[in-house]
């Protein structure tokens, strides 16, 4: 009995059904008709509302979004990160937090599909909408002031800041790393040097002997001829037979200074002809003594160049140091 009074029910109101839609059509308020209907069944709609609002939040100085997914029915918080990921990035990361979606685009408060391309940082600074298996969601952005100042407009400011950071952070390590190297490499070539500088510094006492001798005895043959000069003038012979004699002695003089201009291409200064002969007996001694000279300048230009380095290396400047201010003068003059 009761199956058969719930199929005349139903058979009734199948049977009703276009004579209702016929009033329904040519009511002046189909609103109110619709009230007027005493039906015994309720009708569900399992369609998402058309619009839901959402915010942009910072958290920790990060911007998120807590978007709600049509499969699990709960909402699910998204870091975004504006520097690096675009739009494409975003519909990513949605879709692989819910596989149920299946389209997912974002559109401007117009209406107007954003290409995929577009960098979120451009995106955040305006209201936009995000559209989800046919759900719109209004999206507003977080206040401008919450927007962090240090925007990266390209990928060479980008490694310019990473390349920065890095240094701040290595910078320490690379300093004392790289003076060891240089207090190792300067010890190696000290102890180089030492034999040299020995070898060297025995040449050189020698050959300032050997010159300083040969200025003596040079100030003794002088005073030898001045005596023997005199000795001829004023005991054995008179001036007049002297003085071609010491004419020609003066001539010979002038033209030993000539020649010795001609060999060596420099006037006849007493410390140059010093020098000229300090030299002549240290590389003759260093001939003697197989000193190699172009291997003792090799090195001494090395170690020159090793404490350049940890000259430059100390600097307060490269070391990040404050620079030491120089004291003010305390005997300066009164006003």
């Amino acid at each position: 009995m009761a199956a058969s009074r719930t199929f005349f029910k139903l058979f009734g109101f199948y049977r009703s059904l276009p004579q209702s839609c016929a009033v329904f059509k040519t009511s002046a308020n189909p609103l109110q008709t619709l009230s007027q209907w005493s039906l015994p069944y309720a009708c569900c709609s399992t369609v998402a509302p058309s619009s839901v609002d959402l915010s942009v939040q910072y958290r920790h100085g990060r911007p998120v979004l807590a978007l709600p997914l049509p499969s699990r029915q709960e909402k699910c918080l998204f870091h975004l990160r504006p520097m690096i990921s675009t739009v494409s990035d975003f519909i990513h990361d949605i879709q692989r937090e819910d596989p149920g979606i299946s389209t997912a685009s974002v559109l401007t408060t117009d209406g107007v599909r954003i290409a995929s391309t577009t960098s979120l940082y451009t995106l955040l600074n305006k209201d936009f909408q995000l559209c989800i298996n046919g759900v719109v969601y209004s999206v507003q952005a977080a206040p401008t002031e919450s927007v962090p100042s240090e925007a990266v407009t390209s990928v060479t400011d980008m490694k310019d800041m990473v390349h920065m950071l890095h240094t701040a952070l290595n910078l320490p390590k690379h300093h004392l790393i790289k003076e060891r190297q240089l207090r190792q490499k300067l010890d190696i070539l000290k102890q180089e040097l030492m034999p040299l500088e020995q070898m060297k510094t025995h040449l050189v006492m020698r050959a300032e002997h050997r010159s300083s001798r040969a200025l003596w005895t040079g100030l003794a043959l002088l005073s030898v001829q001045g005596g023997a000069l005199a000795w001829l003038t004023w005991w054995v012979y008179s001036w007049d037979i002297m003085e071609p004699v010491t004419y020609f002695i003066t001539l010979s003089t002038s033209m030993g200074v000539y020649a010795y201009y001609v060999l060596t291409k420099q006037d006849y200064v007493y410390p140059d002809a010093k020098d000229r002969q300090f030299l002549h007996y240290f590389y003759k001694g260093v001939k003697k003594q197989k000193f190699s000279v172009e291997r003792y300048n090799a090195l001494k230009d090395e170690l020159a160049s090793v404490e350049d380095d940890l000259r430059r290396l100390r600097n307060p400047n490269r070391l990040q140091l404050p620079v030491e201010q120089p004291e003010p003068n305390s005997h300066a003059a009164l006003p």
